[in-house]
């Protein structure tokens, strides 16, 4: 075991950012009011399992398509900076499908809106840089906060407002777009001492 906690803190705080479960309250609570019942436990423990396999068998996929981490990693990049764009702008450049089943744990909430593009990606290009057990050490205290918010979001859009959800989504925007940045120059690095 190789646990580090630098690692494991940093992967948890980029995960927490994409995933962005806190500026996803005004989502949770117009899905629990369409659908009436959100299973916060199902939703947690399946988006936290979809982010575990795949983690383990992005790599597999990636061999069988012949793109290497790095390649996927500065991807990612690129998607993560584009997440943090909508969050810092409040602009949307990803459209999401506005169908709502009669349960609303699975889809949309544990995939795509918690284990979606942007958290798979972000796992592989992490991957290129932690080692394995911090990052899923980072995937089980994310999937914890997401229970957490899930069970509490009313409350919580009561507490922080929305001009205070507005402020913590556009802090972490900031935050993203300088993990996007790293992890770009990182990772382009990498492959240009391949080439």
């Amino acid at each position: 075991m190789n646990l580090n906690f630098k690692e494991i803190f940093t992967a948890f705080m980029v995960l927490f950012a994409v995933i962005d479960i806190i500026g996803n309250i005004p989502i949770i609570i117009n899905l629990r009011k369409k659908v009436g019942h959100i299973q916060s436990e199902k939703a947690s423990i399946i988006a936290g399992i979809l982010m575990i396999i795949f983690l383990f068998l992005g790599n597999n996929i990636l061999n069988l398509i012949g793109i290497g981490v790095n390649s996927f990693a500065v991807a990612g990049a690129f998607v993560i900076f584009f997440i943090a764009l909508e969050m810092i702008l409040g602009i949307s450049i990803y459209k999401q499908d506005e169908t709502t089943p009669m349960t609303a744990s699975v889809f949309p909430l544990a995939f795509p809106l918690i284990a979606g593009p942007g958290s798979l990606t972000t796992l592989l290009s992490l991957r290129a840089e932690f080692s394995i057990e911090n990052i899923i050490v980072a995937v089980i205290l994310n999937v914890i906060i997401i229970y957490i918010v899930l069970k509490t979001s009313a409350r919580i859009e009561r507490l922080l407002g929305a001009n205070g959800i507005n402020i913590i989504h556009k802090v972490f925007g900031v935050i993203l777009l300088a993990i996007a940045v790293k992890l770009f120059a990182f990772n382009i690095k990498e492959l240009l001492e391949l080439a």
